[in-house]
């Protein structure tokens, strides 16, 4: 019987990791629970602070909230829980001159989402609906739960360090 036990143990210990995306989360006895992770934490605010590090050119400017969000989505069902705008001080003030604070083409934006799935298909439905007009094109880039837009007027090169630091999210 003892020969079974380390096995069985071992074994649940590595589904358990699997289901938590490879961390194990050990509960106050120091058994590791079965089941579906906690929810992340993370919103815009704190996303923000984690992309900026990585790309110092972003700064804040500004948070979105229900009564100034122009999409009229945040907190709406399947839509952002979280959203803030940035703008990247490599982005020159010509090309944004007729623009109005708080658009991606400033900077970018973060979103987050309640469900990895909703921030999947609303980056899905940007790029469907900017794909013909290449003066509202955008990256955008998808991790988990948080979709990070940024302006069309920084280089590809540019715009790869935003992919960095948005898959390094956690």
């Amino acid at each position: 019987m003892r020969r079974f036990v380390l096995p069985i143990a071992a074994a649940v210990l590595l589904l358990t990791t699997a289901c938590n995306n490879g961390k194990a989360t050990p509960t106050v006895d120091g058994s590791v629970p079965i089941g579906k992770p906690a929810a992340s934490k993370l919103d815009a605010t704190s996303a923000f602070k984690q992309l900026s590090a990585a790309v110092p050119t972003a700064k804040l400017s500004g948070t979105v909230t229900a009564d100034n969000d122009p999409n009229h989505l945040l907190g709406r069902p399947n839509q952002y829980t979280s959203k803030i705008t940035f703008t990247d001080s490599r982005i020159k003030a010509s090309d944004v001159q007729f623009t109005k604070p708080g658009d991606v083409d400033r900077g970018g934006a973060i979103e987050v989402f309640t469900d990895p799935t909703d921030a999947a298909a609303r980056a899905k439905y940007i790029q469907a609906v900017t794909k013909s007009m290449p003066a509202l094109a955008e990256y955008d880039y998808v991790h988990g739960t948080v979709l990070v837009r940024v302006s069309h007027y920084l280089t590809p090169a540019q715009a790869a360090a935003y992919k960095a630091a948005a898959d390094g999210l956690s």
